[in-house]
């Protein structure tokens, strides 16, 4: 039986374009919708996210506002700079870039950005709002993975869905998203006794661990659909997953593949919570 590769490309594509189109009728009643990103510090992985961020802004006639501020900023003068760009009027949403230099209190800096420009998705109370089933937005990442799975026609009602890991980027939004939709969820972690067992009884399986191709077949039941969280460059340079994708491909009825999965839905989400953020600062 053949497998269902689930492109995350050609999804993201579909989702920019969708944004696009919603743009530009923001733009027709006089609305431009705009980012601000602010990145504190050169780290290299951090700086390739923004410049995709930005690439994906202009594709989807999103305007986006770049601060660069050295390594050395002082948490004040971030703190100061997120609160001036709440109050900008003309700022939809604020991004922080993750990870800061280790001076600056992440949490902290979360907690300042305004709940109704928090396009992230990492604000507490975007995270309760979750929690609650209010309106508010939603990590990037574990809405990507809906998205992939709705637009793939794999039915998440009723289904045993597993994730592994329980970060409150990843697991905990992800396992709550598919509680949203009706799946059956457990989730796994580092404690976690008797792993392959639970996981092998999974419809459904997010591998979130952090751990270069972790999850083996055995892991996995015949006909799972399995969506791969997990970014890592492995001794060749190559990049690869939390799944052994060649090992575990054969056995699924559908799977990500890294790259061109999870990763393009981050930033497609991204684009979609700011056109979502013109509704949702009048209803927050």
């Amino acid at each position: 039986m053949g497998y269902q590769r689930i492109d995350g490309k050609a999804i993201s594509g579909q989702i920019k374009e969708e944004c696009r189109i919603k743009a530009e009728r923001y733009r027709e009643q006089g609305i431009e919708i705009t980012l601000a990103v602010v990145q504190v510090g050169n780290d290299p992985a951090s700086g390739v996210y923004v410049r995709n961020k930005k690439r994906a802004c202009e594709e989807c006639g999103i305007k986006s506002l770049s601060f660069e501020l050295p390594e050395e900023t002082g948490e004040a003068e971030l703190l100061s700079l997120i609160e001036k760009l709440n109050k900008d009027k003309t700022v939809n949403g604020i991004l922080v870039q993750l990870p800061l230099p280790a001076h600056i209190d992440e949490d902290k800096v979360i907690r300042t950005i305004d709940m109704k420009k928090d396009v992230d998705g990492f604000h507490p109370m975007s995270a309760g709002a979750l929690c609650t089933g209010q309106r508010g937005f939603v990590s990037c990442t574990p809405a990507g993975i809906i998205e992939l799975l709705k637009r793939s026609n794999i039915e998440i009602a009723g289904k045993e869905c597993v994730v592994i890991g329980r970060s409150n980027i990843v697991g905990k939004p992800a396992a709550l998203l598919l509680l949203a939709e009706n799946g059956t969820v457990t989730v796994c972690h580092s404690k976690t006794k008797n792993l392959k067992e639970v996981t092998s009884r999974a419809d459904i399986v997010v591998a979130a661990v952090g751990k270069p191709k972790f999850i083996t077949a055995d892991y996995i039941k015949e006909g799972a659909v399995v969506i791969d969280v997990g970014i890592h460059r492995n001794e060749d340079g190559k990049l690869c997953g939390d799944v052994d994708f060649e090992n575990v491909a054969p056995k699924c009825g559908a799977i990500t593949p890294v790259p061109g999965g999870v990763g393009p839905m981050t930033i497609a989400m991204l684009m979609s919570n700011c056109i979502a953020s013109v509704d949702l600062s009048e209803s927050l």
